[in-house]
């Protein structure tokens, strides 16, 4: 076993093994500074762990190496540390939340909870001798449990509900003494717990602010005194709470009937500033305040030292090392001043201590620095310092490998990621960064704003290369510059474009303001600069929730105005999301797009036409920006990738793309959300940015992978032919090839005699009859586009159109179609919140003569003989009456759809069930 066999230090030592995934993480920015930061090891090998998003961390300092522990779906809530640094548990909050212990020697681990909480854990803490862990769920009712995570059991040992005016319980700790008592707080309300797995309970004792007769704050943290029979609370008015714990009885004895034997001894006032962390070592007591002060007290709470610096921030987390230095017992000494830079100490000359376990400690700040303090207390180091504020934009340099991001705290960062360390950075004061690109050439670094300005600075330096730019709305959501370095446009929430524009001006280059236009209804997803086909002009587009894809006239202006080229509507129904442009795989060229449907498509990139439907990566989310990867392969220049990112995922797709499911691969990246992408300018790494959980992750690229897990998957039409339900072997297929058998045969005059050549193909006009046979029901505009992507697909080639279709192709044309999870229920009821008005038993309802009237008036509308054809159709009625008697006179149209046909009030289950004939499920 790796786990029997490991020893500490020997997760770096081992050489590192290519990935066998298309993407490996490769190294993390930034952690979750609400977490506590632990010392793994120390002295010659400083080791760090920590949490980013939901993975962790650990951070070889001086080696500059990292190790990821990768499990979690959602973001990682708490963690815990056992006292030999060995052993880690890890617990998260959010569907399908686990709870996982890892080994922290080897990396292995090496026991999952499932189905632990619910709705997550917001608090995890580890007994003593690393065989329990107690947890506090994170729901609304919270539930405490005690687990041995050593047996093979999903069930815990023993768990309790707490009442909701325990306040949010956030923080948990057991008696090192003892590990059947532990402590939990919120900020109003401590808890003390007493359990035996032969209890099921765990008996509880409650104290709150109350208790006192003075201002006492908000409890931070509680810890057990060393002495065994107290326990401390921390509060935000900088006292300490002591609880005197001698009442507690042991599981051995027999359960009280009142189990309230604790209670307050005294309120100690320790400072001014509240108190945040709390540590209770061999033989001192250790808090950490909001000031950055990190002081040290012995078992009667008097002052040993205290040290402090004045660019330390709120302590987070206070994290000693395992054991003691080799170098000799430190001893705190009376002392009337210090020339000390970090640390000022005070003693009682009367009463001196000495603390014989005096370690080096790691202190972590709620601005996201972690500082190194040695065994004297006289060394202080930073050895790290990440965003504080949310990452909201990067971008890769074009020709080096540089790093730029931008967070919302106004930081600006360059990040050099082969040698993983920071070149420079700038602070924008009182400002937020949303987007950043780097011009063609590389000598340019554009930054958009929240409050609407613009900055173009020198790649190297940060430094202005002109005054800022004020042009936009509102805040600056997408910036990017044309191929030649020559135009920048930027889009904002206002739904806007901005371009901007190099002029030689007294001699040398500068940037002007060129023009602007809200050109969009919605907002914009993407701005594109491209190259025109017949020249070298660039060409800008820009794409919107509205559904219109926008080309612009960079040479002419009017007033200051940009001038828009073409207008043209790319959705129906479906809202596209993002834009790129497609690699010239063909003789024609593409403009590619994914919409909010998971479907992506091809448009001729002159006549804006679609050319192609295919299904997209369907991986819980809608495709949220592409960027096709630099090309590295020179033995096959037409293999392309694309990379791409979800709401929570990051991916790769082999283009071209043509709807099978093996060519595309994706990883949980940031659970909370992606705020951005960028591709390295060899297409080795990806980068992404987590936005709230202050980020940015570096992924490995493995083509080889990808390409495997391609060819597994099948060639030709096997991977289509498991898309059908039923696979090539089930009904649904045999259904298929039926319906498609009857169209050659309709197309060849069923009703002849006379002997007919059986074809393969069916003619292109017998598409949506076969398609709707399918139960797949495609509007007159998704007609249209299937039957010209069929029509034209050989055109450029041949100069010929296409007339019929074969039965694989039309398998392929289906699945990429249809749509990717069918017409749910929900979809309908939704048209019908809309739609409707809630009637008097508090359902949302159409009224049937408004319901008549939108479907001649609305959309793509029918006249009144259409309509009244399909209802009748639709309800079993003969067409232009109800009875079967043919000398019965009944009105004709929509007229005679009244009373029993179609009720007054229509509800969507009735327009299901009633009108459509459809089953509703369960």
């Amino acid at each position: 076993s790796l786990v029997w066999t490991a020893r500490p230090g020997m997760l770096f030592q081992e050489d590192r093994q290519p990935s066998l995934h298309p993407l490996s993480l490769s190294w993390v920015l930034g952690y979750n500074s609400s977490l506590a930061v632990h010392s793994l090891m120390d002295g010659e090998d400083l080791v760090l762990l920590y949490v980013s998003s939901h993975t962790v961390v650990i951070h070889d300092i001086l080696r500059n190496r990292q190790h990821h522990l990768q499990g979690h779906t959602n973001v990682i809530s708490c963690l815990c540390v056992s006292e030999d640094r060995r052993w880690v548990a890890t617990a998260d909050r959010g569907p399908d939340a686990l709870i996982i212990v890892w080994d922290s020697f080897s990396g292995i681990p090496v026991r999952t909870i499932f189905e632990s909480h619910p709705e997550g854990v917001s608090a995890i803490a580890i007994s003593q001798d690393a065989q329990y862990l107690a947890t506090l769920s994170a729901g609304t009712v919270q539930r405490v449990c005690v687990w041995n995570w050593i047996l093979p059991t999903e069930e815990p040992l023993c768990s309790t509900e707490l009442r909701p005016e325990f306040g949010h319980q956030d923080y948990v700790v057991f008696n090192p003494h003892n590990p059947h008592e532990f402590v939990s707080n919120s900020r109003t309300q401590v808890l003390f717990y007493l359990w035996s797995s032969a209890q099921g309970e765990p008996m509880t004792s409650l104290f709150s602010p109350q208790t006192f007769r003075s201002v006492v704050g908000h409890f931070s943290q509680s810890a057990f005194h060393f002495n065994s029979s107290q326990a401390l609370t921390g509060t935000s008015a900088g006292k300490m709470v002591v609880w005197d714990t001698r009442g507690l009885c042991s599981p051995s004895k027999e359960a009280q009937a009142k189990p309230h034997h604790v209670k307050a001894a005294k309120l100690v006032p320790l400072q001014r500033h509240s108190l945040t962390v709390l540590e209770v070592l061999e033989s001192c007591i250790v808090t950490g305040d909001e000031n950055g002060q990190v002081t040290f007290y012995d078992g009667h709470l008097q002052l040993l030292t205290r040290c402090s610096h004045s660019k330390v921030g709120p302590i987070r987390s206070i994290s000693f090392c395992k054991s003691p230095p080799d170098t000799s017992s430190a001893c705190f000494t009376s002392s009337s001043s210090s020339s000390q830079p970090f640390v000022t100490s005070w003693s009682d000359s009367s009463n001196s201590v000495s603390l014989t376990l005096y370690r080096n400690f790691i202190l972590s700040t709620s601005d996201a620095t972690v500082l190194r303090v040695a065994t004297d207390g006289t060394s202080f180091a930073k050895v790290l310092e990440e965003a504080k504020g949310a990452v909201s934009a990067i971008a890769c340099h074009p020709r080096h490998a540089v790093l730029a991001l931008g967070t919302h705290c106004g930081l600006l960062r360059l990040w050099e990621y082969h040698d993983t360390r920071y070149l420079g950075s700038r602070i924008f004061p009182g400002a937020s960064i949303q987007c950043l690109c780097y011009d063609p050439e590389g000598y340019y670094l554009a930054a958009g704003f929240t409050d609407g300005s613009v900055y173009i600075l020198d790649a190297i330096t940060l430094q202005s290369s002109c005054k800022k730019f004020q042009f936009s709305r509102g805040p600056v959501t997408h910036i990017s510059f044309s191929h030649d370095s020559q135009y920048l446009a930027t889009a904002d929430e206002k739904n806007s474009v901005t371009v901007y524009k190099r002029v030689l001006q007294e001699g040398s280059r500068r940037w002007k303001h060129l023009a602007g236009l809200r050109s969009h209804r919605r907002l914009i997803r993407s701005i594109l600069f491209g190259v025109q086909l017949d020249s070298n002009e660039p060409r800008l587009l820009s794409l919107g929730q509205d559904r219109r894809l926008v080309e612009y006239d960079l040479t002419n202006r009017s007033k200051g105005r940009l001038v828009v080229l073409h207008r043209d509507r790319v959705e129906q129904t479906a809202v596209p999301l993002c834009l790129a442009w497609y690699p010239q795989l063909s003789n024609e060229s593409f403009i590619l797009t994914a919409n909010n449907c998971y479907k992506m498509k091809l448009y001729d990139a002159t006549t804006k036409t679609c050319r192609m439907t295919v299904l997209g990566p369907t991986y819980g989310s809608p495709l949220e920006k592409i960027e096709i990867l630099p090309s590295t392969n020179t033995t096959d220049p037409q293999k392309h990738y694309l990379a791409y990112i979800t709401k929570d995922k990051v991916g790769l797709q082999i283009l071209p793309v043509d709807g099978n499911p093996h060519k595309s691969s994706a990883f949980i990246c940031h659970p909370d959300g992606v705020s951005d992408l960028a591709s390295s300018y060899d297409g080795r790494y990806i980068f992404t940015a987590g936005g709230n959980d202050c980020t940015v992750m570096k992924w490995e690229i493995n083509l080889n992978a990808l390409d495997a897990a391609s060819f597994l998957g099948g060639k030709d039409l096997i991977p289509f032919y498991n898309l059908l339900d039923g696979g090539r072997e089930g009904k649904f297929f045999r259904e298929l090839q039926d319906y498609f058998y009857y169209a050659q045969l309709r197309s060849h005059d069923i009703d002849t005699l006379e002997s007919s050549q059986v074809s393969t193909h069916i003619p292109l006009e017998e598409i949506p009859s076969v398609m709707r046979a399918m139960g797949f029901y495609p509007s007159e505009e998704q007609i249209k586009e299937m039957l010209n992507e069929v029509k034209f697909s050989k055109y450029v080639d041949t100069g010929e159109q296409v007339t019929q279709i074969n039965l694989e192709d039309f398998i392929k044309l289906y699945v990429n179609h249809r749509p990717a999870f069918g017409l749910s229920m929900k979809e309908i009821q939704r048209a019908f919140q809309v739609l409707g008005y809630q009637n008097e038993h508090g359902e949302k309802v159409i009224d049937r003569g408004n319901f008549l009237l939108l479907l001649q008036s609305k959309g793509e509308h029918m006249t009144e003989d259409e309509l009244a054809q399909c209802l009748t159709t639709l309800l079993g009625k003969r067409p232009g009456g109800g009875g079967s008697d043919p000398d019965t006179c009944h009105p004709s149209g929509t007229e005679a759809l009244t009373g029993e046909e179609i009720p007054e009030e229509i509800t969507a289950e009735i327009f299901v069930s009633h009108i459509l004939g459809l089953p509703i499920a369960e």
